[in-house]
């Protein structure tokens, strides 16, 4: 039943991370070299996989898309979160604000899968490396990216259409630093039983099976190795793999702050939050470029390249 006498809200305020005026511009520049070394080193892998021809394969390809996702959904919230910080009050219209939640939704969902499509690939690389070529193939390749985002997109629509139909009249302060799904659905006036029930759903339908791939991959990739009687055999794919374990395991363990606990509070959220938006996309380029031989070989190719030619 609709609210009587509700105001319509046209804008939100966002409580932002601090309220203290005299940490403002301490956050600001350090966000500001956080997000800055995001876009760059992001734009740069992107960049660095496209230009080399030794890293044209399916790992290299989704590595790629991996990217691109960390630096569209930090972009989503970064750049407001920046100006917030030198402004006295901290407004976001309605409609960005709706945009910026699926934007970014349909991005981390993106990502969550395309973390589970790449533990496939080296399950393949590992497990089957005979049939590798024909497994992963360039159109089986592109039919899993477009997957990850179709998964993305209808799961961010079905949910961002249960939340405009919540009404806000209470109240237009928002207790975060951008519009997420948890301080939306505790600021409004409406039943939010559908919304919670649909952002279940969707969590454990994306994240749930995303996380069996991943385990289910990994468990046959460690007990091939295991197998494996060459010591340089072990320790190659090992090697392969260690970059992948080491974002795999930072990713699921901040999203896994996100799920409400008896010690679960906005400032849980607040702290899950920036890690999921400021520090993974950050770490994932860097993780994969000091741990992985043939990202820093072009890497060095690169550079050299560049020296030579200037």
């Amino acid at each position: 039943m609709a609210v009587e006498n509700c105001t319509v809200v046209t804008d939100f305020i966002l409580l932002g991370l601090s309220g203290r005026r005299d940490m403002q511009q301490g956050l600001f520049v350090l966000f500001l070299l956080v997000y800055g070394t995001t876009v760059i080193a992001n734009l740069g892998m992107i960049l660095l996989i496209s230009m080399d021809p030794r890293l044209h394969t399916p790992m290299y390809y989704f590595l790629s898309n991996l990217s691109f996702c960390d630096v569209c959904y930090s972009s989503s919230v970064s750049p407001k979160m920046l100006a917030d910080f030198l402004c006295e009050q901290k407004k976001i219209a309605y409609n960005l604000c709706v945009v910026q939640m699926f934007i970014f939704g349909v991005f981390a969902d993106v990502d969550c899968v395309m973390l589970s499509v790449m533990a496939y690939d080296h399950y393949v690389a590992i497990c089957n490396p005979l049939l590798y070529t024909v497994t992963m193939s360039r159109r089986v390749c592109i039919w899993l990216v477009a997957t990850a985002y179709t998964i993305g997109l209808m799961d961010l629509t079905i949910f961002t259409y249960c939340t405009i139909r919540l009404s806000f009249c209470s109240s237009n302060i928002i207790n975060h630093f951008f519009c997420d799904v948890p301080p939306l659905l505790a600021l409004s006036t409406s039943d939010t039983t559908t919304s919670e029930i649909a952002l279940t759903v969707s969590c454990s339908c994306v994240v749930g099976s995303s996380i069996i791939t991943v385990l289910l991959s990994y468990s046959y990739i460690i007990t091939t190795i295991l197998r494996t009687k060459s010591a340089t055999g072990r320790h190659k794919a090992f090697s392969t793999c260690a970059s992948q374990l080491t974002a795999v395991a930072i990713f699921y363990a901040v999203l896994f702050m996100y799920f409400p606990s008896s010690s679960y509070s906005m400032d849980t959220d607040k702290v899950a939050s920036v890690f999921y938006v400021v520090v993974i996309p950050m770490l994932n380029p860097l993780i994969y470029s000091l741990r992985n031989n043939d990202v820093k070989g072009a890497l060095k190719k690169a550079v050299d390249t560049t020296l030579c030619a200037g």
